[in-house]
């Protein structure tokens, strides 16, 4: 009996390995299937540590299948490894499955949350990829790993959510936010503190009430409040959540901040926002005061405002992939001490107008009077006109009433009758510099340093505003201020 025991091993044996390589299937329709399509490691790592999942692939075809490669797309061990089958490594070969069976990919994941972001950032993604009979397939592994607060959750991609559990809330929590969907303030005033990091969770993604969108919204209704009161040492940071290198200066990450109509009392002070889609748009009668902050790097308009209430203070809007500034529909406006830089891109960086168009055609059009003052302001870019002034007026009776004091602008077509419209804006702009192109202003424009170059024709050409004692660096600005969000500093 024993004897017969060995030989039917001996038999097995013998026969699975003098298969032919023909009973394998090398049709190149003949794909795998998977148990899912993204492996997610749902642990929020509070301390160094493990966590193993496992996925099944499928061989759905009547013929065994070899698999001639699996492997971590990304780098070899850096955070995740897999087990095939039982055989450990991040790159195998020749994988076999037989016909209509399956087998195990277990994966593992290590994470230290207390690294820094470079190390260890907040979303981590590596694919497991397949290489069968000529075809490439994955599965998306994916874990979190920063010790953060994740709002409402990391699997609420696309949720409506809000913050508001009392009248007042403060984030007030070292560690860093990371905010998924979109968190609508409807009943509350949301404090946010110095030093606060907040991560925008965006992408393309879908639900039953908006159907498929771009997520990572702040969206403050009429009965919310957004109250942003950062530092100079410690500014407040919103930028999106993918923070690898490639990803520092990619616009679009997210979508931005949106403030509803009849919202009042926001304020933002200390802010650096960047990499969203809108930086903050401010929708009829609610108003903002924006202080001491930079919105750049967006891949359309810096600050919209709609028939809003707006006074922004020291502030630097540049690399944005519309105007930096827009004010459409009228409102009520007042700018100090601000930059706005519009460089390489096909927008002026001020755009005003106190009407809307609602046809296609324009025309059908709605107005609201323009109330807009600037003072001490840098308005210029690469195009010829950094500013356009759109009056509807003629067609709705709307007033158009703006004036430049002490600002430096670029400005061509605009003031030429037939082309531009506005032949006497220097009458509103008084006094104010066109600029030229030989004209020194910024110290290099070409690394996005708006500071003011030595020979700069900004130098003690602002008045003196009072309460705006201190530029965006801190600097004091003296009896004879320098014209924008900085004062010159010699290197």
């Amino acid at each position: 009996m024993h004897r017969i025991f060995i030989l039917v091993i001996i038999s097995t044996v013998l026969f699975f390995s003098c298969r032919p390589d023909e009973n394998f299937t090398t049709n190149s329709n003949a794909k795998l299937e998977f148990s899912l399509d993204t492996l997610r490691f749902d642990t929020v790592f509070t301390e160094l540590g493990s966590a193993t999942r496992f996925f099944k692939v499928y061989n759905r075809n009547s013929s065994p299948i070899r698999i001639s490669n699996i492997k971590i797309e990304g780098a070899e061990g850096a955070f995740f490894r897999i087990n095939v089958d039982g055989i450990p490594g991040n790159d195998q070969n020749d994988v076999e499955i037989r016909a209509n069976d399956s087998i195990y990919v277990f994966a593992e994941v290590t994470i230290d949350p207390d690294q820094p972001l470079s190390a260890s950032p907040f979303v981590i993604e590596d694919n497991v990829l397949f290489e069968t009979n000529g075809n490439q397939q994955s599965v998306l592994l994916e874990a979190w790993g920063q010790n953060a607060n994740y709002l409402p959750n990391q699997f609420s991609s696309g949720a409506i959510w809000s913050p508001c559990v009392a009248n007042e809330v403060t984030w007030d929590d070292d560690k860093p936010y990371v905010i998924y969907g979109i968190m609508v303030l409807d009943n509350c005033t949301l404090n946010i503190p110095p030093g606060t990091n907040i991560y925008m969770h965006g992408g393309i993604t879908r639900n039953t009430q908006l159907g498929i969108f771009n997520e990572g919204i702040i969206f403050v209704q009429r009965n919310g409040r957004l109250v942003m009161n950062g530092t100079l040492e410690e500014p407040i940071i919103i930028q999106g959540d993918r923070i690898e290198k490639e990803f520092e200066e990619r616009s679009g990450q997210w979508s931005g901040i949106f403030i509803d109509n009849q919202s009042r009392f926001n304020e933002m002070n200390w802010v650096e926002l960047k990499n969203s889609s809108l930086g903050v748009v401010v929708d009829s009668a609610a108003n903002l005061t924006i202080r001491n902050s930079k919105i750049f790097n967006t891949s359309s308009v810096g600050l919209v405002g709609i028939h809003s209430d707006i006074t922004a203070v020291n502030c630097l809007l540049h690399s944005n992939g519309g105007n930096a500034m827009q004010f459409i529909y009228g409102g009520d406006y007042r700018i100090s001490h601000c930059t706005m830089a519009s460089y390489g891109v096909d927008a002026s960086a001020l755009s005003m107008s106190n009407g809307v168009c609602l046809d296609d055609f324009c025309e059908q059009a709605a107005g609201n009077d323009l109330d807009i003052v600037f003072n001490n302001c840098i308005i210029l870019g690469s195009r010829q006109d950094e500013i356009s002034i759109t009056d509807f007026g003629d067609r709705t009776g709307a007033q158009l009433n703006y004036e430049l004091k002490n600002c430096i602008v670029r400005v061509n077509e605009l003031i030429d009758p037939d082309r531009g419209g506005h032949p006497d804006f220097f009458s509103f702009c008084n006094p104010c510099t066109n600029f030229k192109q030989d004209d020194a202003v910024f110290r290099e424009v070409e690394m996005d340093d708006y500071h003011l170059d030595t020979l700069s024709i900004a130098e003690n050409q602002a008045f003196k505003i009072n309460g705006i004692d201190f530029d965006l660096d801190g600097v004091e600005r003296g009896n004879e201020p320098d014209i924008g969000c900085y004062e010159f500093v010699p290197r």
